[in-house]
């Protein structure tokens, strides 16, 4: 069973928005540091986001500050990633991950091998 499945994404013109969703199974994701990360093509994955319910900390990347944002519902075990004001510059496939550490650091949020378990992608498209 795949600890997370992704839905969302698809084609969207500059200016809009796109809400990415990652339902975990089996995984307390609550107690655990939980990224968002995206790889364009010919490029290496990059953390755009990491949250932690246990200090309430977030680190978000330069590049998509002030744009996109991270929510989860415990309830419904689902992550969710808010992504507005898209560029083409963000067309990627975008990744959630939860990571086997229980916080973000500054150290930690945007390398891949810290983190345990990977949705499956979702892919984003921003063009006119």
């Amino acid at each position: 069973q795949v600890p997370l499945v992704q839905s969302g994404g698809g084609s969207v013109q500059p200016g809009g928005s796109l809400r990415l969703s990652c339902t975990a199974s089996g995984l307390r994701f609550n107690v655990a540091a939980v990224g968002w990360f995206r790889q364009a093509p010919g490029k290496e994955r990059e953390g755009i986001l990491c949250n932690s319910d246990f200090d309430d900390t977030t680190y978000v990347a330069t590049s998509v500050k002030d744009r996109f944002t991270a929510s989860r519902d415990s309830t419904k075990m689902t992550l969710f990633l808010q992504m507005n004001n898209l560029t083409p510059e963000d067309t990627a496939t975008y990744y959630c991950a939860v990571s086997h550490y229980s916080h973000c650091s500054q150290d930690m949020w945007t390398q891949v091998d810290k983190y345990k378990y990977w949705g499956q992608g979702t892919q984003v498209a921003v063009s006119s």
